[in-house]
């Protein structure tokens, strides 16, 4: 989603503060939603309205509607170390980049693309830059996923445990998180800046409406998360499988082109566009709400 707008106003401490705060609320009422894509695009076999549920809420596929429910939230200590730890990176960490590339390449990026363009694609690449350097987030990713998917892989071991014995193997798929994340991270920002140039017509984008920074927003999330969802796919089954089981990308693109054809590349895609919306609705509102709030106190 688009980055709070960076316009120095506000200290770092608010915008960590706010931005952290928004990523735990956002958590709390997505997660679910989350979980039921993870299990979707982890599925191997056919999905039918006769499956969906034993899918999606395991083995609490028959049992009543609050433990169902519940059972959507599994891994949430880990999510929520992850969600607010991304959300700081992310609102942050892409102004930071897009600051840098135009105090040392503005020239070149507007003599290859022009002024206007050239602004667009400095915001594009800067929020490439982040999501590539997002990796360092990705063993809190890792246990996140594996707690909604496959939690026997834990088997009964605490965080520090899995830390001091997995070791690297939490960072298990890093290339491919890397190469999900750049285009998507560059869908994402750029879509956001282009639909507020020319679409919306804003040159000052920080001084965007809040109907403005919503569909710029919706835009650039949409267009970062249909981008990004093949590699998703690939990303998320590498990451589920056993602690002891390496699983190499080449290896789960050829199994699943064979045994579940090319549409399996985007599992999972539609109930992650359904949320789009509201969440970007209620992730940026609160967000923008916050930030100057703490920025009175910090």
């Amino acid at each position: 989603m688009s980055p709070p707008p960076s316009s120095g106003k506000d200290s770092g401490a608010a915008r960590i503060l706010g931005s952290g705060t928004s990523g735990i609320a956002e958590l709390l009422i997505f997660h679910p939603v989350d979980t039921v894509a993870k299990r979707l695009m982890s599925n191997k076999s056919k999905v039918s309205f006769s499956t969906l549920s034993p899918i999606i809420f395991r083995e609490h596929a028959a049992a009543s509607f609050g433990k169902r429910f519940l059972s959507l939230f599994p891994g949430l200590g880990y999510a929520a170390g992850y969600k607010v730890s991304q959300r700081v990176y992310k609102f942050g960490g892409q102004p930071y980049f897009n600051d840098l590339i135009s105090k040392h390449y503005k020239t070149q990026f507007n003599n290859t693309f022009g002024e206007r363009k050239g602004k667009l694609m400095m915001q594009a690449a800067a929020g490439s830059l982040t999501g590539i350097g997002e990796v360092v987030l990705l063993p809190l990713d890792v246990l996140k996923i594996k707690r909604q998917v496959n939690p026997e892989a834990f088997r009964g071991r605490g965080v520090i445990r899995i830390f001091a014995e997995e070791g690297s193997n939490l960072y298990r798929g890093w290339g491919w998180t890397m190469a999900r994340n750049a285009p998507g991270s560059f869908a994402l920002f750029g879509a956001s800046a282009v639909t507020k140039e020319y679409v919306l017509g804003v040159q000052d984008y920080s001084k965007a409406t809040w109907g403005q920074n919503f569909i710029a927003s919706v835009s650039g999330a949409v267009a970062s998360i249909t981008v990004a969802a093949p590699l998703d796919v690939v990303k998320t089954r590498i990451q589920n499988a056993n602690f002891e089981r390496k699983v190499s990308g080449v290896t789960v693109i050829k199994e699943l082109v064979k045994n579940e054809g090319f549409g399996a590349f985007f599992k999972g895609l539609t109930p992650k566009i359904l949320v789009v919306g509201p969440k970007l609705v209620f992730s940026y509102t609160l967000a923008q709400s916050l930030i100057p709030l703490f920025a009175q106190y910090v």
